[in-house]
């Protein structure tokens, strides 16, 4: 896929791709290095490269970006004497370490600027200021350390450190956020760059569907650059998607969608990326001006400003309105300029608006999912099925290693597996007061999921919900006999947590105390099984032996008949077809609970269906892209699994016959498992007049006009409606004309094309079927 997302960034107007490199991605073990296939980084960047573009490489190490563990690996919080992100010689040795190996394997492609190469920027370290307090003088000497290693690495061009207030010279400092526009340089003579403008945020289960506006997000980027700003960079341009186990948080989704100008799967997200493109090339006719002019700024008052570029060839200008509610009619050069709430018109030769970030004239396009069938397809699939195995550990008690205490699943399982065992036995004789009673298991979990077993039979599960960082309590009432008790915990992890201070120490999995608590006639007895002995087992039968895998020995027997549905620790398997056509390939887990899938033994990452966006995360007034923007505003689909529908790329799939597998953990009915096709469903404007739009159904035709109006109109995609003031020329005629059969038409949104309307500022709405 990356040649394609490159080709549209490059087409949305971008001139630079940024890219984190993951060190746990590339060192799962010490002194094992990964660059293959999906993990070629110098493939990456020459795929950048041959598009003509720009590179900024951030090496980090840590990334953040909701990867499991930041980025770093878990080996690393194993090491003898290691303390991440501080002034440690253990941790600094294996990031100088790491940092060399990938600057030496861009040099040696002479891939860097300095080398005639593409790569203007280098970033060491990330948002280190944001957590670097509790390291106190440990920090300092950090993250000085970091700029005199990456400086001495002589790479030729500059280093970013971001969020990081007055980073030591020769590093440049940069801003993170939604809005960079007010902040300014500790440096008065440092570029004003910005390396993350949030376009969405990312989703969690249990969370909504966040959704940051086109308006908003280009008003964002046209009051940095009013405001001076020389480099910024969207977080993310293509979200993507967490396959495997490398969705961090705790709690992030395996979809990275972020709603980002090219979605998850690689489609135009509209009209974001349309709205963006039109922004970018303004501002690119406008480079020499802004890069080489004395900056003149003017306060018009009520919240009204200009911002005057002059050189001695041209001005370029903005005006801005940044009060949420109130339009403006602003009178700038004795010409009059209607600058709505929220919003900045932008003038290349401070005469004609070329643009303004509330004006959308970019199609919204409303994507659908569709079940298009290879033509030999039934309408269901066809299931088999198998147990998950837990004779081994639940009932019997094997496992790998025995410590006389409970271990973090960090130190334990060392990022192999999101599944460990942890096995006690509590011997009782036949008098004891454990037999006679009510007799409770008291567990505490440091916040994923816990599935509990007492000889052999399953009595519960738990897990914690996102951002509760705080041990839960799980609490069963147990059965015990006398002579050997066989307690087994299934601890199970849903990606570590990757930010915060300090946050490698955050524990995952069981902790001490776990205690069985008799209550009898008004009294309690606690016995704490902490310091028994333990057994550990990481991984699951049906993984560690690659039930998942297409080519497993014919000994492997899956059952046919009887298909158990809502079952717990339960393997499913099926075969398919690729759906028809090119379009981007979905596969629809609805009514499962909670577990792993895989295509042809690709790991398409962790579902949770049954996971529901709670009902107080959205909001129910309209989404109004005027005011500051948080992850809480525009929150949908509450009520609603914060994920459904899972990425298949294409590349994952054969012509011929495919095979999905499924771990099910909670229980669920694959029975209703679909494969879809993402695609255009309508495509919408909702435009000012004055200027020529597009509506396109890319690759397919557009069958009908819905509606079309030009006027006053009122709603959104999907739901327009006539307002009091309408043309009386029927618009929906004109479009059918002009088209219905092609795959794309423009039309001028004007009087001249649609008809009088006796209205003040008039809009053309058009609703189109692909």
């Amino acid at each position: 896929m990356w040649p394609d997302l490159i080709r549209k960034a490059k087409e949305g107007g971008l001139d630079t791709i940024e890219t984190y490199v993951f060190w746990n991605a590339h060192e799962p073990a010490r002194r094992q290095y990964d660059f293959s296939g999906n993990l070629d980084l110098i493939r990456f960047l020459k795929t950048i490269q041959d598009e003509g573009l720009y590179a900024i490489l951030r090496i980090g190490p840590y990334a953040c970006a909701e990867w499991n563990y930041g980025g770093l690996p878990v080996w690393l919080h194993n090491m003898p004497g290691a303390s991440l992100r501080t002034n440690n010689d253990v941790f600094m040795n294996e990031m100088q370490n790491f940092t060399t190996l990938i600057v030496d394997m861009v040099k040696k492609e002479k891939l860097f600027a300095s080398q005639g190469g593409h790569i203007i920027l280098a970033q060491i370290e990330n948002e280190y200021g944001n957590v670097m307090e509790p390291h106190g003088a440990d920090g300092q000497a950090y993250i000085n350390w970091c700029a005199q290693m990456a400086d001495s690495l002589g790479i030729g061009v500059p280093w970013l450190m971001c969020q990081q207030v007055g980073a030591p010279k020769p590093m440049i400092e940069a801003c993170n956020g939604w809005y960079c526009d007010a902040y300014k340089p500790k440096d008065p003579n440092s570029p004003k760059m910005w390396t993350e403008n949030w376009t969405g945020w990312f989703k969690s289960w249990g969370g909504a569907h966040p959704h940051r506006t086109a308006e908003d997000l280009a008003f964002a980027v046209a009051r940095f650059f009013q405001t001076g700003g020389t480099l910024q960079n969207y977080y993310m341009y293509h979200g993507g998607t967490n396959f495997d186990r490398t969705a961090g948080g705790p709690y992030i989704t395996t979809t990275y969608d972020y709603d980002a100008p090219l979605d998850e799967y690689g489609n135009l997200n509209q009209p974001k990326w349309g709205h963006l493109k039109q922004l970018h090339d303004v501002l690119h006719s406008m480079e020499y001006t802004l890069t080489h002019g004395t900056v003149k700024p003017t306060n018009l008052g009520n919240s009204v400003a200009a911002t005057v570029y002059v050189t001695k060839e041209k001005s370029s200008c903005f005006l801005s309105n940044t009060n949420n509610a109130t339009d403006a009619t602003v009178n700038f050069g004795g010409i009059d300029y209607f600058v709505p709430a929220w919003s900045v018109s932008v003038l290349p030769d401070c005469k004609e608006e070329a643009y303004n970030t509330a004006k959308v004239y970019a199609q919204t396009s409303v994507l659908v999912k569709k079940s298009n069938r290879a033509e030999d397809e039934p309408s269901s699939l066809k299931w088999v099925w198998r147990p998950e195995s837990i004779e081994s550990t639940a009932v019997k008690g094997k496992g790998d290693v025995s410590v006389n205490k409970v271990v973090d699943q960090k130190d334990m399982a060392n990022d192999a597996s999101d599944y460990l065992w942890y096995m006690t036995r509590v011997e009782l004789g036949k008098d004891d007061p454990m037999l006679n009673g009510t007799v409770t298991l008291r567990v505490n979990d440091t916040g994923h999921v816990l599935h509990a077993f007492v000889n052999g039979e399953y009595i519960g599960s738990q897990w914690s919900k996102y951002g509760n960082n705080v041990t839960y309590v799980f609490e069963k009432n147990i059965k015990l006999s006398s002579g050997s008790n066989l307690i087994s915990l299934l601890s199970v992890t849903v990606g570590f947590k990757n930010y915060g201070p300090k946050f490698d120490l955050v524990e995952a999995g069981i902790i001490s105390p776990v205690e069985l608590v008799l209550k009898k006639d008004h009294n309690t007895i606690v016995k704490d099984l902490a310091s028994n002995k333990w057994t550990y087992k990481v991984g699951l039968d049906g993984i560690i032996n690659k039930f998942f895998e297409t080519d497993r020995p014919s000994t492997l027997k899956w059952a046919s008949d009887s298909l158990p549905v809502n079952r717990n620790f339960t393997w499913y398997k099926t075969t398919f077809k690729a759906p028809l056509g090119d379009e981007p390939v979905v596969v629809d887990l609805l009514g499962l609970g909670k577990g792993v899938a895989w295509v042809n033994g690709h790991n398409l990452g962790r579902y949770w269906p049954s996971y529901v966006a709670d009902e107080q995360l959205c909001k129910t007034e309209a989404c109004d892209y005027r005011g500051r923007y948080d992850d809480r505003k525009c929150a949908s689909k509450c009520g609603e699994p914060s994920q459904r529908w899972y990425h298949v790329p294409r590349s994952f799939l054969k012509d011929g016959e495919n095979t999905l597998v499924l771990f099910e953990e909670f229980g669920g009915n694959p029975l209703g498992v679909q494969f879809q096709t993402v695609e255009i469903g309508t495509a919408c404007v909702n435009a000012y007049e004055g200027k020529t739009v597009e509506l396109s159904c890319h690759g397919r035709s557009i069958s009908r006009i819905n509606f079309a109006s030009f006027g006053h109109p009122q709603g959104v995609c999907g739901s327009f409606k006539k307002g009091e003031c309408e043309s009386e020329v029927d618009a929906v005629s004109i479009l059918e004309r002009e088209c219905v059969g092609k795959e794309s038409c423009s039309f001028e949104v004007s009087e001249a094309k649609f008809g009088k309307a006796y209205c003040g500022i008039r809009r053309l709405a058009v609703e189109a079927v692909c």
